[in-house]
């Protein structure tokens, strides 16, 4: 399944702008620009967590701002902005990502209780 929004104005959510969405199964992609485009992939195992925010304006035009929490060097959050469809987009991104995880057997974890004194207690011989 793939995805192709483009960034939408508030003035009844027309796509007067030269920014598009892509999503499908392996990446995310925003292509900005018209004379000068720049086109910023984020492949889907790189995302974290996502994030749907609706604001009064957005849920009276039918549009949504999704952002992506990456671990991408270039861009750590993927803005979405101003699209139609965002609670659908933002599951199958979950959907997408976490099946990418597990396909390239990546794990992402945190030890948030870890100090880093308590690993220079450890016996290194």
């Amino acid at each position: 399944m793939e995805y192709v929004e483009r960034k939408r104005i508030m003035f009844l959510g027309l796509p007067w702008t030269f920014t598009k969405y892509t999503v499908n199964e392996d990446v995310v992609t925003i292509k900005r620009g018209f004379l000068s485009i720049t086109e910023d992939p984020c492949y889907m195992y790189k995302i974290q967590d996502v994030r749907l925010t609706r604001s009064l304006f957005e849920r009276m035009l039918g549009l949504s701002t999704i952002v992506c929490y990456t671990g991408d060097i270039t861009d750590s959050e993927l803005k979405l902005i101003h699209v139609k469809n965002g609670p659908k987009i933002k599951d199958f991104i979950l959907e997408a990502s976490e099946e990418a995880r597990r396909k390239r057997r990546t794990l992402h974890s945190m030890n948030i209780g870890a100090d880093v004194d308590d690993f220079d207690d450890i016996d290194h011989n």
